[in-house]
């Protein structure tokens, strides 16, 4: 039975446990089979890829980020915590918020971009063109779920999987019999530019699910298998995302103008008669809201571990955690009036950007996890500021920014271009010198300033409950 879930950052008690990694499938292949994969995977051929190699391409750039974003997934059963809760190990308790903004920001940006294209599904179905209308409606429904919290998440993730094969599936069968689409594909030579944007467009979709992967899998009993939980997320999302951008990347070949102008609308035409392009909005509808949910309730996530960060332990209210939520929902709305005029040409700018500012912090964790923790976490000290992690880890750091800085010179952003960027034709490499560069230094670094505990801590009750953040305060 759907009950409002009380449990916050605070660790998942094995009593509480349950479900299993299939699950983890389900809500990842369900939350990339939606519009603005197709859109991302359009992008490729958009900016000059030839759609043979943009599909290429992006499955490179899926698997490559997959493994990243399924490596996060895994460290969900082992701890029961939240995803950025454990950036406490590496950054400091109160150092993590550095990373944490940058994160908040993120969910904002893909939540308004999300909802500007459901939005106008919506519209559609409901028949009437005020944008406003469709994304207050979504706004609703997202801050439903959101506040219901996990159970209804995957729940919602179940139904997306299922609508999402039925739909995409149909789509892809209407594009082929409606146009010559193999009159589109293979005509432009190799170029290695926009090659690599394909990759670098296919990654940064995955590596961007990082900071909030685990937070759905923290619920999984502990004795998961790790590599269970791996594979069960990695499938779910390569298999998914990479579905959809592949008929994102066919649809920009065969339709270019048509489709760039109305993304959703020209779904709509694609899909025949008008019955059944509402039961394809519907399918759109029902995509997005399985990954705007997850953007409101990391958005709420992260922002209450920021505030825990120096605040030391808080208290809330049911009513202030459905508060928290709604108040990330109504600045995602603003932020998707404001953004839909360009929507295209900000998507790609700022996925690409996000790639500069998250490869350092997944290097950093996960080669804190594997290779220098080995898994040995000391949780009740991610919530104390004077305890092992301490509240500032200058030097790991001083490591993300330098991994941030080193990927300067290999931007191609619309506002700059860095120099080595330019000798290698407009390619974009940034994410990858990023994470060769973060991991090595910080591996070097880590050794040297970390002490992980001896095996992995876990609280006791009484620490469990006092580090629980709910809405009756102990005398």
């Amino acid at each position: 039975m759907l009950a409002v879930e009380t449990r916050t950052i605070d660790v998942v008690p094995d009593a509480e446990r349950h479900g299993s990694p299939r699950s983890q499938f389900t809500l990842w292949f369900g939350a990339n089979m939606q519009i603005t994969a197709i859109v991302d995977g359009a992008l490729a051929v958009v900016f000059g890829a030839d759609a043979l190699w943009a599909i290429i391409g992006l499955l490179i750039g899926n698997l490559a980020g997959g493994v990243v974003m399924a490596l996060h997934a895994a460290q969900g059963p082992r701890m029961g915590l939240p995803q950025m809760i454990s950036s406490r190990a590496q950054f400091g308790v109160r150092g993590a918020a550095v990373p944490l903004v940058l994160v908040i920001l993120m969910y904002l940006g893909f939540a308004a971009t999300g909802t500007v294209l459901t939005g106008q599904a919506i519209n559609l179905i409901l028949g009437v063109d005020a944008p406003a209308v469709g994304i207050i409606v979504f706004g609703v429904l997202t801050a439903i779920v959101a506040i219901f919290g996990y159970r209804l998440i995957h729940v919602v993730g179940r139904i997306a999987t299922v609508a999402g094969i039925i739909g995409f599936t149909y789509l892809l069968i209407r594009l082929f019999l409606t146009y010559d689409v193999a009159a589109h594909v293979n005509l432009k030579p190799f170029e290695w530019a926009t090659f690599l944007l394909a990759i670098s467009l296919g990654a940064g979709w995955q590596l961007t699910f990082g900071p909030y992967v685990a937070d759905y899998s923290r619920y999984l009993p502990r004795s998961t298998s790790e590599s269970t939980t791996f594979w069960a997320t990695f499938t779910g999302s390569v298999i998914g995302s990479q579905w959809s951008m592949t008929l994102g990347a066919l649809v920009a070949a065969v339709a270019g103008d048509a489709f760039l102008g109305n993304q959703v609308g020209f779904i709509g035409e694609l899909a025949g008669p008008a019955a059944i392009a509402i039961v394809l909005y519907l399918v759109i509808v029902c995509g997005k809201l399985a990954v705007n949910t997850l953007n409101a309730y990391g958005g709420f996530m992260s922002t209450l571990t920021t505030v825990t960060a120096f605040r030391g332990r808080t208290r809330i209210s049911t009513l202030a955690r459905a508060l928290y939520i709604v108040g990330f929902i109504l600045l995602s709305m603003i932020v998707a009036l404001a953004a839909s005029a360009e929507f295209l040409a900000f998507f790609r700018n700022f996925v690409l950007l996000l790639l500069m500012v998250f490869i350092p912090w997944s290097a950093i964790n996960l080669v804190d996890y594997y290779l220098i923790s080995k898994e040995r976490i000391d949780i009740p000290a991610l919530y104390d500021a004077k305890g092992r992690y301490g509240a500032w880890n200058w030097p790991a750091l001083a490591v993300y920014a330098a991994g941030v800085v080193v990927q300067i010179p290999f931007l191609a952003q619309t506002l700059y271009t860095g120099p080595i960027t330019e000798l290698l034709g407009g390619a974009d490499i940034s994410w990858l010198v990023g994470l060769a560069v973060t991991s090595a230094l910080y591996y070097v670094v880590g050794k040297r300033t970390n002490r992980p505990p001896a095996h992995m801590i876990y609280p006791t009750d009484a620490q469990m409950e006092d580090l629980r953040i709910d809405e009756h305060p102990r005398p």
